[in-house]
């Protein structure tokens, strides 16, 4: 009885030991909940703002902005988007000019025109993180540009033309003169020609990214040019105003097209032949990560220096071409949306 009594207590000391000493159970000290509420408040009065003209184009909402705004959810920020309704670039200069005075986190610009790269350099003399997008800007201060290789979308389309084409014929381009990705496409298709002596080009022709005037240019092609063998665009909207000339003089299919992008309606006229062949760029990708290198520089992420601002230095990626894919009858139905 005595040893069984002493077990008993001895057992019982043991557990009261035990409980004595377990962990309690896990939870944050409050030092720490006030730092990631004072985190989430910093991010939530974080705004990056996106200026470009053509603000309503559906190709730039279905794309850059859609990519931009699903970015900013993610990331727990603020994001706007800003700029005139029209290929207005003395609008998209006063939109930058007004916007440095609010100070945002973070700027991703258009990089439309070589004009705006002085409101570039005010921004980032400002001290604003500045990340230029779709056509660079050179010469400018901007810590970063993300776009896509525009010399190579103009070699893919010479040499889809080439072939679609037999390696002879008149072969006129359309796009916007005096943009530096443009320039770059223009450049890209010529080195191509230049190696096939029966093919003539001609252009460039200004459509302004806008359909009416594609289609107007090409019916006036068609009328200079009856023997005209194909035509390379590079806007999204010429590739559509030019089938609808082509349909209207009969030239369907007689005339080769190849243009930039993938968009449903060039999708569709892929699969009647009115279109040969697509360029897709990955414009989600280069505006995706554009916001996010903004966010980079404004956090300090993967700082080089003590200061990087002062020295003069960002720490993140000087250019980045994200590549493109093609798009033809054979594979259309792997894009369709």
């Amino acid at each position: 009885m005595f040893l069984n009594h002493v077990g008993w207590r001895m057992a019982g000391l043991l557990l009261l030991l035990a409980w004595a000493c377990e962990l309690p159970p896990r939870r944050e000290t409050t030092m720490v909940q006030s730092t990631r509420q004072r985190q989430r408040q910093t991010l939530t009065d974080e705004e990056y703002v996106m200026i470009t003209p053509l603000r309503n184009f559906p190709f730039y909402v279905n794309h850059d902005q859609k990519a931009f705004l699903a970015w900013g959810r993610t990331r727990g920020v603020k994001t706007s988007i800003l700029g005139p309704e029209e290929w207005d670039i003395a609008g998209q200069i006063a939109v930058i000019e007004q916007v440095i005075g609010t100070r945002p986190t973070g700027l991703l610009i258009n990089g439309t025109d070589q004009a705006i790269a002085g409101a570039i350099n005010r921004a980032v003399d400002a001290g604003i993180p500045t990340v230029v997008y779709d056509s660079d800007i050179p010469g400018s201060k901007r810590h970063c540009f993300l776009g896509t290789d525009w010399y190579e979308i103009g070699r893919l389309q010479g040499e889809a033309l080439v072939r679609l084409t037999g390696g002879k014929g008149k072969i006129a381009y359309l796009g916007i003169p005096g943009l530096s990705n443009q320039e770059a496409g223009f450049r890209g298709l010529l080195d191509v020609l230049k190696k096939h002596p029966a093919m003539q080009p001609l252009g460039p022709y200004d459509e302004k990214s806008n359909a009416e005037v594609a289609a107007k240019q090409t019916a006036d092609l068609l009328a200079a040019h009856p023997d005209l063998a194909g035509l390379a665009c590079f806007t999204a909207a010429a590739a559509p105003g030019a089938a609808v000339a082509l349909r209207e003089a009969g030239k369907t299919g007689k005339v080769k097209v190849t243009t930039v992008n993938y968009e449903p309606e060039m999708l569709q006229l892929l699969r009647e032949g009115a279109i040969d062949y697509c360029v897709g760029q990955k414009r989600e990708t280069f505006t995706w990560y554009g916001a996010q290198f903004l966010y980079d520089l404004a956090h300090g992420t993967n700082a080089i220096t003590g200061d990087d601002a002062r020295a003069g230095v960002a720490a993140v990626p000087y250019a980045v071409s994200p590549g493109v894919f093609e798009v033809t009858r054979e594979n259309v139905g792997l894009f369709s949306r």
